[in-house]
């Protein structure tokens, strides 16, 4: 099939990465062109010498130039291709089980670059993070519509990366208004979301698999939490057998809502949540001579540039430093870090050395990644990004 629509080129010298099928293309691998594309265009990626590459959304305005939405020649880029591709991406999730509550669309490994739809039970969040699969949004909630009948859709594109595209930041409602404030249900039980206001979509799904690697360590015991954001990890903690939990983290609103998601489940007796800094009460608590059982560390993102990355791995370093110095002989570390420029090993080195520093050996329990609802592209090293380890602390 022949296409009409506008050409661009690769220079003949271009990095293995899109050879090896990454959907990215960046200015400084493109050369010559064909037709005028216009921001947000799709547009027909050809090699140097003439060779069909892919079919993708262009803007001159973003360092990443082009993003591929299909390698296939005969396959136009319209309603039904959008359609298809969310269809497919919901049968993958069924088929592993991520049925009620899941990241249906994770961008570049549905092949739908930046574009990320959450579901939380028939309730959808979506976010278009590039010009090019924004113009397409319409197209999108009618996929949604016609695919689950929703109870309710809710655009979250209040993200500053969509200024990066020459886009503003906005949300609200992509269907008929609702209650944003629901309940959703994870692993027998149930946590406020709030999809309007809440960190991201509220919810960190990517988790769920790792919430319930939980169980076994946290049975009978003292637990600590910290930057524990609406207070899942906890909840699960006191839900598996845990004596006491306390939460905390910096944000008023999360432990407030926190207290609320261990309420609904009826373990506000052992498990609470508290507003305080996690950073300096690590610190305080290690002076003071604070032991427990089981230490959790979910630190936010320390870093999204690669100039900063040595000063995320000491922020790593500092803070399971002091974790590992608040357990117990015997008792259980679970650390995590979601900043994909740090890569496993990098992680693993980090949280090595704070083990060497604090003068204990860590002995692995478990090595995870995020939940299979979020699905690894190899060729594409920003699709894995979330590293969770157990490890008993000797």
């Amino acid at each position: 099939m022949s296409s009409s629509l506008p050409k661009l080129f690769l220079r003949k010298k271009i990095s293995d990465r899109v050879v090896s099928g990454h959907p990215w293309i960046f200015a400084n691998e493109l050369g010559d062109h064909d037709g005028s594309a216009q921001p947000g265009d799709i547009i027909d990626l050809h090699s140097y010498n003439g060779s069909f590459v892919g079919r993708g959304y262009y803007n001159p305005a973003s360092q990443i130039r082009v993003r591929l939405l299909t390698r296939k020649a005969d396959e136009p880029i319209d309603a039904s291709f959008f359609k298809r591709k969310i269809q497919d991406a919901w049968n993958y999730r069924q088929r592993l089980g991520y049925v009620e509550n899941c990241r249906l669309i994770f961008g570049e490994a549905d092949s739908l670059p930046a574009l990320i739809i959450d579901k939380f039970g028939n309730y959808f969040v979506l976010q278009t993070l590039a010009l090019g699969i924004d113009r397409w949004k319409a197209e999108i909630v009618a996929a949604i519509q016609e695919i689950f009948s929703p109870s309710g859709i809710y655009e979250r594109n209040d993200v500053p990366v969509r200024e990066l595209e020459g886009m503003a930041q906005q949300k609200g409602f992509l269907s008929a208004p609702f209650d944003t404030n629901i309940i959703i249900h994870e692993n027998g039980l149930r946590f406020h979301v709030d999809l309007e206001n809440g960190q991201k979509t509220d919810y960190f799904l990517d988790q769920q698999d790792n919430r319930k690697a939980i169980e076994k360590v946290v049975n009978g015991a003292e637990v600590l939490g910290a930057f524990t954001y609406t207070g899942t990890f906890e909840i699960h903690a006191a839900h598996y057998g845990a004596k006491s939990v306390l939460g905390l983290d910096i944000s008023e609103q999360a432990v407030a809502q926190a207290n609320r998601n261990a309420q609904l489940n009826q373990v506000q007796d052992r498990c609470h949540f508290e507003a305080l800094n996690a950073f300096d009460m690590l610190k305080q608590w290690t002076r003071e001579g604070r032991q427990y059982d089981v230490v959790m560390l979910d630190p936010p993102a320390f870093t999204k540039s690669r100039e900063h990355i040595q000063k995320a791995v000491s922020g790593y370093k500092e803070i399971n430093l002091r974790g590992i110095k608040l357990i117990r002989p015997g008792g259980f570390l679970i650390s995590s870090s979601c900043t994909n420029l740090v890569p496993p090993h990098l992680f693993l080195e980090t949280l090595s050395a704070a083990a060497k520093d604090a003068r204990r050996t860590l002995r692995q329990v478990s090595f995870q990644t995020q939940s299979a609802d979020h699905p690894i592209l190899w060729n594409v090293p920003s699709t894995q990004y979330l590293k969770f380890v157990i490890a008993q602390v000797l």
